[in-house]
């Protein structure tokens, strides 16, 4: 899949449709794959953390989530044109699962959250087949290990927080006879109902950020990163 390479990180290009057959091609070949969502201030950090970048640009697909993203392609005048958020991408995979029978795994979050985030999956998805749960204060590895194994699991979603999340799965990848692993942040959260998700025309219209702020004016300073985000794409000389 093509990328391209936005501040040294580099971003997958494509749709949720390509993006939807290229893993499940990756399924029915048992290849491991791993799933990153990608913003403005992950780019950002990772420009003061090779660890970070080195660990980002070895994602299978990195995926544009966030509308600076796409700003930032369109200037450099690459070929991103739409957003893929990890929310969403994690909504398209379980419909994926549920149509072609795939085994989906949830780790992360509290325990009453990946509890009532698996009822609502079951209740959206009524073919989904939800074979694990573990709540990410589990602490024992091999206990993790084992029962994601013991599982069978063909997709695994893990909700531990950046780049916590991303780090466990690439320490754990090989461990694990999963093909599909992919960070989702605090999508638990909202898919139990915890936080309210934008209205959709706001998500249609790449403002999921100001509906955030709204909610939480003290965001003002994570959305002040978005500005320096763009500064640095003006002026910079690297080539997408």
């Amino acid at each position: 899949m093509t990328k391209e390479n936005i501040l040294g990180i580099d971003v997958s290009v494509t749709s949720y449709e390509d993006l939807k057959e290229a893993i499940n091609e990756d399924i029915e070949k048992k290849k491991k794959s791993f799933i990153v969502a990608i913003n403005p201030e992950k780019v950002l950090k990772a420009r003061k953390n090779q660890e970070l970048k080195d660990l980002l640009n070895k994602a299978s697909y990195a995926i544009p989530d966030g509308v600076g993203i796409i700003y930032a392609s369109k200037i450099k005048k690459g070929q991103i044109k739409s957003r893929i958020t990890g929310i969403d991408c994690m909504d398209m995979l379980c419909g994926l699962a549920s149509d072609k029978g795939y085994k989906v795994f949830l780790y992360g979050a509290k325990k009453e959250v990946i509890e009532k985030a698996k009822i609502k999956l079951e209740e959206k998805y009524k073919q989904i087949k939800i074979v694990g749960t573990i709540d990410g204060y589990e602490k024992d590895e091999e206990k993790i290990v084992k029962q994601i194994n013991e599982s069978k699991a063909d997709i695994i979603f893990v909700a531990l927080g950046s780049p916590k999340q991303e780090n466990w799965i690439m320490e754990h990848m090989e461990k694990l006879n999963v093909s599909i692993f992919q960070g989702v942040g605090g999508s638990f959260d909202v898919i139990s109902g915890n936080i309210k998700r934008a209205p959709l025309w706001m998500q249609k219209a790449g403002l999921e950020w100001l509906y955030r702020l709204i909610k939480e004016p003290k965001r003002i300073f994570r959305q002040l990163k978005l500005v320096k985000f763009l500064f640095l794409i003006i002026f910079s000389k690297k080539e997408i």
